[in-house]
């Protein structure tokens, strides 16, 4: 769904510029924030001094500013005053970016505290000021122990407790915004409370990029409407590459009881940087959001301008109530990545593994978590190991040497150091076997599909007595990422490859007895990637689908032509006819993000070859960069809500 709207800018834009006649915003005042109280317009907003000598420092020094005006196209000539200074050791380099709440007639201001210059993320936190009037400042805390920006509070408790939403991580990316609650106003500066808050992030996060190439930022307080809370927030694209940056506002409707649900939400910038003041200024083509506030029969966002002015744009209440409402958009679904990855790495005294550990296959089975993984010796063979788990998390390997190996030509090294092995197993298990599927490569001709299976006693009491491996697929064509269904379907078999390099091809055969050497998989059907999606490029499996009361959920690789990425998604199928696509992700549900999944032997690589479920909870196991393993969890539940 796009944004059908229109965003109008005021008239009176820029409503808010420095004054180089007071030293302390002679450069810059913008990223105002807003309350309209009593038909009074209260903004307060981050000042920017001339260029001076501070501490030891040359620097341009942010405080906090304040302007209280009858309307808006007055608060340029509207008296401008400092309202906060830098006093305490955590804001003592500058006080940026307030946010302004009033709870119980007491004005809160949240700002970013900088505590050291050059400032780092060590050194930028949230801080929070108290007043009773606007006046004098009564008192100023440390929020956060952490990282953190954008901190806003809501502007009334929510079943009677304060109730916050940050950004936190904004300068050691990835950001995330966050909601907190708060049972009295002293656990807002508490350390120990965020301590604890802390170590359980996963579980407080609004989750709203759609790319891992995204940063998003809180802006405004929340406004309160009758469908919902409004939060707007900025969306920054392509934040990793900086020539290339948008800087977009959004906004999220969240649900009035619990906030951290979203109601609906815009796929797509309400603004981007346009006109010459958002195009020019201390830092171009930017724009912030920083404030909003309902006036009449309209919604208005400001925000900051080329970190120079501040400005101001609205849109119809009504219609923007309904454009959220009736968004088919809502929370971004992200797979919770375990705190402790990776949960197997490169082991330096086994040379076998001592290169890499990664895409394993799955299986539950007897109270036990099996993962048969990828392993690479430096001279680049792939052989394949075993370790097991009784909590899905924490693994102990099998044994000390590998639990297959190639054995065939097909999969043998023809010139030293090249790629070779046995690569990327799937499993299946049906009737007494388990099949494993895998990539046989020689390093020489095209990968190829290879199949074997092992009883499945054998299996539980590690005997590793495999057959032997056959080629299923076209010895011309490249062929890989293949798995089989673990039901029949129409009484046939059901398998998944992926041929010409490119799409899931699905193929259904009359017995396993008819999968021997010399026969080729063919194409049945194929689902190919999309058009300017994450997965424009090529698309592969990842694991079997695990069935489900509500279609196959096959969760698959996608690549990116824009970046090469590899991310995760996931696709739902009909029971009965696999060919029929029933949801496709729109965005990914795991992304390279952490520093594990990014560098590597293949550097931005998230990819699965095994999920399994337990009691409700989906666990995927994935290999990051090419060179660990790790594994996250969704509730099985969230990703059959789609449907």
């Amino acid at each position: 769904m796009t944004n059908n709207i229109t965003v109008t800018r005021s008239p009176h834009n820029p409503l808010l510029r420095p004054n180089p006649e007071l030293l302390w915003e002679a450069v810059a005042a913008f990223n105002p924030s807003v309350l309209v109280e009593n038909n009074q317009y209260h903004m307060v907003y981050r000042a920017l001094s001339a260029q001076q000598n501070y501490e030891e420092q040359v620097l341009n020094l942010s405080t906090i500013g304040l302007t209280t005006s009858a309307n808006e196209a007055e608060f340029n000539s509207s008296p401008h005053r400092q309202l906060i200074i830098p006093s305490e050791t955590f804001d003592h380099y500058g006080c940026e970016d307030p946010r302004l709440t009033k709870i119980d007639g007491e004005y809160f201001i949240c700002y970013t505290g900088l505590s050291a210059w050059p400032p780092s993320a060590e050194s930028i936190k949230i801080a929070v000021a108290l007043s009773d009037d606007l006046k004098t400042i009564k008192e100023k805390h440390l929020v956060t122990p952490f990282n953190a920006k954008a901190m806003a509070l809501f502007p009334e408790k929510i079943n009677g407790q304060y109730v916050a939403i940050l950004t936190v991580n904004t300068d050691q990316p990835p950001a995330q915004i966050a909601i907190v609650r708060f049972d009295h106003k002293e656990q807002i500066w508490d350390p120990d409370f965020w301590h604890k808050w802390h170590l359980h992030l996963e579980e407080h996060i609004l989750f709203l990029p759609r790319f891992n190439t995204d940063h998003v930022e809180v802006g405004a307080v929340p406004v309160k409407t009758s469908e919902g809370w409004i939060l707007v927030y900025s969306h920054i694209q392509n934040y990793l590459q900086p020539e290339k940056r948008i800087f977009g506002i959004e906004a999220v409707l969240l649900d009035l009881v619990n906030p951290q649900k979203i109601i609906g939400r815009t796929t797509e910038p309400l603004l981007q940087p346009a006109l010459k003041y958002e195009l020019e200024g201390m830092i171009e083509n930017v724009i912030f959001p920083s404030g909003a506030a309902i006036v009449d029969d309209e919604f208005k966002i400001y925000y900051g301008a080329a970190d120079t002015v501040g400005a101001e744009a609205s849109v119809k209440l009504n219609v923007f109530l309904s454009l959220l409402k009736n968004s088919d958009a809502g929370e971004v679904l992200k797979f919770h990545k375990f705190r402790d990855n990776p949960i197997l790495t490169p082991r330096e005294d086994q040379p076998w593994q001592a290169q890499a550990v990664f895409n394993s296959a799955a299986l539950y089975e007897n109270d036990q978590f099996y993962l048969l993984f990828r392993a690479m010796s430096w001279d680049n063979t792939s052989t394949i190991g075993c370790a097991v788990s009784d909590d899905g998390f924490n693994f102990a390997q099998l044994t000390h040497g590998p639990i297959y190996v190639p054995r065939m030509e097909f999969e043998s090294k023809s010139r030293p150091n090249d790629f070779s092995g046995c690569e990327d197993p799937r499993l299946t298990k049906f009737g007494d076997h388990i099949y494993m599927f895998y990539t046989a490569y020689d390093g020489q001709h095209p990968p190829r599909v290879a199949l074997t299976s092992i009883k499945e006693s054998d299996f539980w009491a590690h005997n590793w007595l495999w057959e032997e491996p056959v080629l299923i697929s076209d010895s011309q064509v490249d062929n890989k990422n293949a798995c089989l269904f673990p039901d029949k379907i129409n009484d046939k078999f059901v398998i998944l490859h992926r041929t010409a390099g490119h799409e899931i091809a699905i193929d259904f055969i009359n017995e396993l007895s008819d999968l021997k050497e010399n026969c080729s998989l063919e194409k049945e059907a194929a689902i190919g990637p999309r058009t300017n999606e994450w997965d424009s490029s090529k698309i592969g499996i990842a694991g079997p689908p695990l069935k489900t009361e509500k279609g196959w959920l096959l969760i698959y690789h996608g690549v990116s032509k824009f970046d090469q990425n590899y991310r995760l998604g996931y696709m739902i199928l009909d029971l009965n006819d696999p060919f029929h696509v029933l949801y496709r992700t729109k965005y990914p549900i795991l992304e390279p993000q952490m520093e594990f999944e990014k560098k590597g032997i293949v550097d931005n690589v998230v990819f699965s070859c095994g999920a399994v479920e337990k009691d409700g909870l989906v666990y995927l196991y994935y290999g990051g960069a090419d060179k660990v393993m790790c594994v996250a969890t969704m509730e099985m539940k969230k990703l059959l809500e789609v449907i």
